[in-house]
């Protein structure tokens, strides 16, 4: 059996582990050691086009991890498929990317510490990078199956989509997912709604850059909007559990539908109850980015401060409350963190 102070001293590689892996992410140092055979420092470096002598650190670092394979013989460096499959762009799901929450979250910790002794909360312009960091987590657990995987589970929602219908995503970020769906159904009209104007104008760029003429994208406060039975479907990926107030924006959303309408809303897999995460592969995690960034952007805001792992049975309810009577729970294949709710009326 570990003792705890063995358990304390892994916990600390690792922590330290994960800005390595964040590094090797966007550095791409992962990506080009995937194409290279067995090199040196020096070699990888040229090729990633990078600081030799930081590199090597960082070379060895995981190495010690057994992460990176190391040759003492020939002094060469390589990443087995198995793991370069887990760690780079092209690979089957890329955890560094994810990781990359780490060091985003770390950088808060002292306005944390702050709310811990005052209360109130950290507000979102405090967390630099975490908009690029969260359109790249979007892109592997929304974009890459959005149109084949995720729509799909609303039965017709496809055959709809290729007429001409309403869509808005409240929450859009970066508006990759409704561009995306704009650029595969051009007879339809997509809307994104977001709060911040940093990704506004990000979603409005990418939308010119695709010569889209079917989206539109505002600044708009989720709990502030109301327009009665315009949608035929509204979406949800990852950001109802960060809103100020919850209840007042699914309500919006409920209005909003059609009476034929569909909510479809993507959001982290778990239970209200503590003890019934107590298995949850990911638990310490996502109450760990709950409270340091989830709950903590709602409270900024005087908030519910929900938190992330606010769980299936409080988000059925709160839907329920909102006024949709149908609401099915589903989880796809590619994505083990969340689960993808349907409601309807």
């Amino acid at each position: 059996m570990t003792s705890f102070d063995e358990e304390l001293q892994d916990i600390m590689n690792k922590s330290a582990l994960a800005l390595m892996l964040s590094i090797g992410h966007r550095t791409s140092l992962f990506d080009v050691m995937a194409k290279l055979p067995p090199s040196s420092s020096k070699d990888i470096a040229v090729k990633a086009n990078l600081n030799e002598r930081y590199v090597r650190e960082w070379l060895v670092a995981l190495v010690t991890s057994k992460i990176v394979d190391y040759d003492s013989m020939s002094s060469l460096y390589s990443i087995p498929k198995d793991k370069s499959d887990l760690l780079t762009r092209d690979g089957s799901f890329n955890f560094a990317s994810s990781i990359q929450f780490i060091p985003v979250m770390a950088q808060v910790e002292d306005q944390i510490l702050d709310c811990f002794e005052n209360g109130g909360g950290v507000p979102y312009e405090s967390f630099h990078r975490f908009h690029d960091v969260m359109a790249e987590e979007s892109s592997q657990t929304v974009l890459s199956e959005l149109i084949d995987g995720i729509l799909p589970i609303v039965p017709g929602l496809i055959d709809k989509l290729k007429q001409n219908i309403r869509i808005l995503d409240v929450g859009c970020g970066s508006g990759r997912a409704i561009n995306l769906m704009a650029k595969t159904f051009p007879t339809s009209h997509f809307t994104g709604y977001d709060f911040s104007n940093e990704v506004i104008q990000n979603a409005k760029n990418e939308s010119l850059k695709l010569c889209l003429s079917n989206t539109s994208f505002e600044k708009q406060d989720a709990a502030n909007f109301n327009h009665e039975e315009q949608f035929d479907l509204i979406t949800a990926f990852d950001a109802i559990h960060d809103q100020a107030n919850p209840e007042k924006v699914l309500k919006n959303i409920r209005n909003s539908l059609k009476p034929n309408g569909v909510f479809l809303m993507q959001d982290i897999a778990g239970s209200s109850k503590l003890e019934n995460n107590m298995n949850h592969p990911l638990a310490p995690f996502l109450y760990t980015i709950s409270c340091l960034h989830c709950m903590t952007v709602s409270l900024a805001l005087d908030g519910k401060g929900l938190g992330a792992m606010w769980g299936k049975e409080l988000a059925t309810q709160m839907l329920k409350d909102a006024g949709f009577s149908n609401v099915e729970i589903k989880q796809l294949p590619h994505d083990p963190m969340n689960y993808f709710y349907i409601a309807k009326y």
